[in-house]
């Protein structure tokens, strides 16, 4: 299943050399979603700082990805 979500994630836009707004700040991801702890991450860079850190996404995109997923099944 969260290899699924990952692939679902990947449509949404956080797939590498996409750029998505969250947080109120714009994100070059740099890495196709992976599992992380309890959730999913990406890697990203910005503007302002060129160091690659791990973006979790909010739970809020995932749990409607997992509802999808769910019914789906």
């Amino acid at each position: 299943m969260v290899s699924e979500i990952c692939e679902r994630v990947k449509h949404l836009g956080y797939a590498a050399s996409e750029r998505v707004r969250l947080y109120g700040e714009e994100f070059e991801v740099v890495s196709d979603p992976f599992p992380d702890a309890d959730g999913i991450a990406v890697r990203v860079t910005t503007k302002k700082d060129l160091k690659v850190r791990v973006l979790r996404l909010p739970a809020t995109v995932l749990q409607g990805l997992r509802a999808k997923i769910t019914k789906a099944a």
